[in-house]
């Protein structure tokens, strides 16, 4: 008992909550950051070169600053081309928020990081350098850019927004995952890990449900590689204790060297948990005794006669509590359990469609792009050419009994609806402002949307009630008790708006508009 009190004195500095990360962080130091103009961060590392941002977008170069003939890899992300809307999550060094990016109508997540803490910048290194290797590849969250905004000191990660949540989000409304689609996710996240770990030679250090996130159309991927290390080659340690310990492998709570088995080790605990619908240590008890049963207790297994054999034989080889024995992702691929599904037919998109209320999702779908489409057409005029791909070949858009087809004439109308309503002198812009707005689903995952509101006199788009709203919208309190004084005209709107070709993107398919005269 006095060997179990001493260990537990030993363990205790490896973790505490009210601290947070410890000081050993960074393999690849950031330490060195430059404000160039104040307005282009540029963030240093070492082994990956330089990564400029500003509020245009992100520039990285692989060689020095003032060599010319650097690498240069470009991504064009501008604050100004974002409408913002609400979180959707919050991290222990981040903010997340929903997003649709104007240039192409695309809703995306962006991961908001202070740049002047100096641990919130190694993580912001990480994960744009991961993240920059592996923009679009299998299994991994798809990386769209990043930007800087000077007057917050923030840097936005633009992300694919992945909209059917995370495994823990699941896990929240069913209890467990079903083995046959538990595979077939499972089979995807290993060839996004196998990538990190043999390609990238990176460990990401915090596998846990909540960062295996999924999509709509049934594609799982693995996010938030804010505290992932980067080994020079395949023999090399990791030597630092960062993560969430509730997943923690035992060489990991020994503070021992370890690598990409620890990965493995936290895979098969988060697998153990969704399968299952329990996590398999006691961990109400503080983190101690949490650390004290990863390493003295047997390692879990699931109950043999509720479990497949396969299912448990895929926990017990991620388990093994020799970090030399666990088997790689590659090599886990080649498993029984993923075998064994290959040919079933599983349909993860119904399984995640199952999940979650489809009218809430759809209520949210209908006010970011009344928002977005009016912001658009009573913002700035340097974003209004981005309106004309809100169409395509297409799409029909129907005014004052004449119908025009495709973009080009549609940006043409909507041009000249828009200069009309803009008037002559800035005293005599009218804005919209959306005061009943009504949806209904359209096909398999578009929205039919109709508003309808009042013009008045402004400088902003407004919108009524209590759904989505967007950075930069005015209040509308002091508005509404003189609404009908301020009304010029009335306007009804009906949009058929349907997916794109690329996840997260949208298009105008049918637009029939009526205006009215007070």
């Amino acid at each position: 008992m006095a060997g179990l009190e001493e260990l537990k004195k030993k363990l205790q500095p490896l973790f505490d909550a009210d601290k947070g990360l410890p000081g050993g962080l960074a393999l690849d130091p950031c330490d060195s950051y430059m404000l160039s103009d104040g307005s282009t961060v540029n963030l240093l590392s070492q082994s990956y070169g330089v990564y400029n941002i500003n509020e245009l977008g992100l520039q990285k170069r692989t060689g020095p600053l003032d060599e010319p003939d650097a690498g240069e890899r470009t991504y064009r992300c501008a604050s100004n081309e974002m409408h913002v809307f609400g979180a959707i999550g919050y991290g222990a060094s981040s903010i997340v928020q929903r997003a649709i990016h104007i240039p192409v109508h695309r809703i995306l997540a962006l991961k908001k990081i202070n740049i002047f803490e100096k641990e919130k910048r190694q993580q912001l290194l990480n994960e744009i350098r991961t993240l920059c290797e592996a923009p679009c590849y299998e299994g991994l969250v798809e990386f769209h850019g990043a930007f800087f905004t000077p007057d917050s000191g923030q840097i936005s990660i633009a992300l694919e927004y992945m909209d059917g949540g995370s495994l823990a989000d699941i896990l929240r409304v069913r209890k467990f995952i079903p083995e046959p689609i538990l595979s077939c996710m499972v089979q995807k996240l290993l060839h996004g890990l196998s990538y990190l770990h043999g390609v990238r030679h990176l460990v990401h250090r915090d596998i846990k449900p909540a960062n295996l996130l999924i999509n709509l159309k049934g594609e799982p991927k693995i996010t938030d590689f804010g505290i992932s290390a980067g080994l020079e080659n395949s023999v090399a340690m990791c030597a630092t204790f960062v993560g969430t310990v509730t997943y923690m492998s035992p060489e990991r709570i020994r503070n021992e060297s370890y690598s990409y088995p620890a990965d493995i080790w936290s895979l098969g605990i988060a697998l153990f948990e969704c399968g299952t619908g329990e996590f398999p240590y006691a961990a109400n008890e503080g983190p101690v005794n949490l650390m004290l049963q990863i390493l003295y207790d047997p390692s879990p297994t699931p109950p043999e006669n509720s479990f497949s054999p396969e299912f448990c034989s895929f926990i017990d080889a991620c388990l093994q509590k020799d970090a030399d024995a666990r088997p790689t992702a590659e090599q886990l691929l080649a498993h029984p359990f993923i075998r064994k599904h290959e040919n079933t037919r599983v349909d993860l998109a119904a399984f995640v469609r199952g999940i979650f209320d489809p009218t809430q999702r759809l209520k949210e779908l209908a006010d970011m792009f009344t928002v977005h489409y009016y912001m658009l057409f009573d913002g700035p005029d340097d974003l209004w050419p981005h309106m004309k791909t809100f169409y395509n070949d297409h799409s029909t858009f129907s005014f004052s009994e004449k119908a025009s087809v495709g973009s080009d004439d549609i940006l043409a109308r909507l041009s000249s609806i828009r200069s009309a309503l803009v008037g002559s002198r800035p005293n005599e812009r009218l804005v919209h402002v959306v005061e009943k707005l009504q949806c209904r689903p359209h096909g398999n995952d578009g929205v039919a949307v109709r508003a309808s509101g009042s013009f008045i006199v402004g400088t902003h788009f407004l919108i009524c009630g209590d759904g989505v709203q967007a950075e930069g919208m005015p209040s509308l309190r002091e508005l509404l008790p003189d609404m009908a004084g301020k009304r010029l005209g009335t306007f009804r709107e009906q949009f058929t708006v349907e997916p794109g070709g690329t996840i997260g993107c949208f298009f105008v398919a049918k637009q029939e508009l009526y205006i009215r005269q007070p």
